[in-house]
């Protein structure tokens, strides 16, 4: 017999990384507190470098859903790749995409990637290995995180959501 209710065992594991972020932050103020400016600049950047994982774990969270729509996410190598037994699946990479919906279907929300080349691919945000997206995403120019975790958040409003959109090449900022 375990020492956490199964119930709380569930909604703690997971959260769990973001909880040992919030332990390291709160072990780096403790150093600081320690004295001394050694130990105190030590703390801090531990403390800050805690608090950046923290935030990090805390976007990801966002994406972690029960699997509860057919199909199976893996992404190797800079290729997102999508296979379904009952829909269509396919691959992309990420260097080829040019947008990113959050798209309502059948009151399931999927996210539609779409491709230099005009091409989409539809994939559940509930389908088994979907959390990994999240960090697919961070390595795209000029994402939003907070965007893209805010679109996931919503349970009503539009059925379609742009979160993201590439830059477009040969427009230079004014600098």
């Amino acid at each position: 017999m375990g020492l956490i209710r199964p119930e709380l065992a569930r909604w703690l594991a997971p959260r769990r990384e973001f909880f040992a972020a919030l332990a390291g932050m709160a072990l780096g103020l403790w150093v600081a507190t320690r004295g001394g400016w050694f130990l105190g600049a030590l703390g801090l950047m531990l403390g800050a470098l805690c608090l950046g994982w923290a935030i990090d774990s805390r976007r990801r969270l966002a994406f972690r859903r029960d699997i509860a729509a057919p199909g199976v996410l893996d992404i190797d190598e800079g290729e997102i790749r999508y296979f379904a037994a009952r829909a269509l699946g396919g691959s992309v990479a990420l260097r080829d995409l040019t947008e990113i919906r959050l798209l309502r279907l059948n009151g399931q929300d999927n996210w539609r990637l779409k491709t230099r080349d005009g091409q989409a691919l539809l994939i559940p945000v509930e389908a088994r290995g979907a959390e990994q997206l999240a960090d697919a995403f961070t390595a795209l120019p000029g994402v939003d995180m907070g965007r893209i975790t805010g679109a996931l958040a919503q349970k009503g409003g539009p059925s379609l959501r742009v979160v993201w959109t590439a830059p477009q090449a040969g427009h230079a900022k004014p600098g």
